[in-house]
């Protein structure tokens, strides 16, 4: 049973929701999904720690909402949501390694997921949400809230109204400096440091790719079809490693994966997306979110803007580039911008994400994001690790459309001015 844009899922008018993982990332989604104002009701949480299920719980009392029901375990407690007659959507913010297997079982289980980045680590899992979400007719939602960031989404309608002109390539990225989180014996440092001790490539690729290719239409007339990577060596982490406590257990591990990633894109049109990854060395935050076309270019991080004309070389930036941020301001942030950021969550665009996600499901529409999407992103990772393992040979991504592509139409933010 494939959904699609004429056969999009029942609605639900009261979305009952369970939650498998509630550490930091999963009581900052909660938190917005409990400050939504309609239709949203929390009925479950999982989670292998009792101080994190407690924690969770007390935003409840906060919100004058019922107490969840808390159920602390490993597998048999997200297991127990996922067969929960009682659930109709299940959010996963667990470690990664965790995440194709949760929302397969969500989707077997008859719920729609709601899936933390990223989604997949391997070809063979992205096929599994794919063909899971096939199957049961339940959506998997790969939740990349930097597509709904508010800058993300006005370069969008930048996009759709041609003042760019036609997009040639694309630049995009994840740096973070997450050194003293890799290190850090509690929360994500249980296990976010371990890929870099195993595999070499872009380890989280979608939050830069993301709101790029909802710009480039990927998946909806045009698609991803290799990938070319490779690294720099492996140096701030065994530096870092060096430094930490004597019976930190860092300091007996190796590192393999790179100090910078860098992965080439091709799609089938021939555009170019450059996606890195660095989350070890010490510079500023950037997801980049560049496009360059043939009437303008766009940059963020900071935002900037070139256009076609006499001052080409010089950036329209600062109070010279606001009129151009409110000219192609999104509808969803021109109608609930101060509620998202009094909400809070990565400046609002978490609230954005999951108001805009739980409408689709509210109200029978086909979510701005599918297991198309989330597959796809989700693939860079396992075929930038291929492709440094190869001497950087090139990757083909496979189509997990089946084709589709060619005539999909658009589905993020179809209320927005549209190519």
């Amino acid at each position: 049973m494939i959904l699609d844009l004429e056969h999009p899922a029942v609605p639900i008018d009261r979305i009952r929701v369970g939650m498998i993982g509630v550490g930091g990332r999963g009581r900052s989604l909660l938190k917005n999904l409990l400050a939504l104002p309609e239709g949203i009701e929390v009925t479950v949480l999982a989670d292998p720690f009792q101080d994190s299920l407690d924690q969770a719980a007390l935003l409840f009392g906060e919100n004058d909402l019922s107490a969840p029901a808390l159920r602390c375990g490993e597998e048999t407690a997200w297991r127990s949501v996922c067969e929960d007659l009682e659930v109709d959507l299940i959010v996963i913010a667990s470690p990664w390694s965790l995440h194709t297997q949760q929302a397969v079982a969500a989707m077997s289980g008859g719920k729609h997921a709601f899936v933390e980045v990223p989604a997949a680590l391997t070809i063979d899992e992205c096929w599994d949400l794919v063909d899971t979400s096939e199957q049961t007719g339940r959506y998997c939602v790969i939740l990349e809230n930097c597509c709904f960031g508010r800058s993300e989404m006005a370069v969008l309608n930048m996009v759709r109204t041609g003042l760019l002109g036609e997009i040639t390539h694309a630049e995009c990225a994840y740096i973070h400096d997450l050194r003293s989180v890799l290190f850090n014996l509690k929360g994500e440092g249980r296990w976010r440091r371990e890929p870099h001790t195993r595999v070499d490539g872009n380890l989280y690729p979608t939050h830069g790719l993301g709101p790029i290719s909802t710009c480039l239409n990927i998946n909806r007339g045009d698609r991803i079809e290799r990938v070319v990577s490779m690294s720099s060596p492996s140096l701030s982490l065994p530096l870092t490693a060096a430094e930490a406590p004597a019976d930190h257990p860092g300091r007996n591990e190796t590192f393999v994966c790179g100090d910078v990633n860098s992965s080439l894109v091709q799609t089938a049109s021939g555009k170019t997306i450059l996606v890195q990854h660095d989350v070890v060395s010490p510079r500023p935050y950037s997801r980049i979110n560049g496009l360059v076309g043939t009437s303008g270019s766009f940059f963020g991080f900071p935002d900037r803007l070139a256009l076609d004309r006499e001052d080409a070389h010089e950036w329209i930036s600062g109070k010279d580039l606001e009129p151009y941020l409110e000219q192609h301001e999104s509808r969803l942030w021109s109608e609930m911008g101060d509620e998202a950021e009094q909400s809070g969550g990565h400046g609002g665009m978490d609230y954005m994400m999951m108001k805009q996600l739980t409408d689709c499901l509210r109200h029978g529409r086909y979510p701005d994001i599918d297991v198309y999407d989330t597959a796809t992103w989700s693939a860079i990772t396992p075929l930038s690790i291929e492709s440094v393992n190869q001497g950087c040979e090139p990757h083909m991504m496979p189509d997990f459309t089946r084709g589709r592509w060619r005539t999909n139409e658009q589905i993020f933010m179809r209320g927005e001015p549209q190519p």
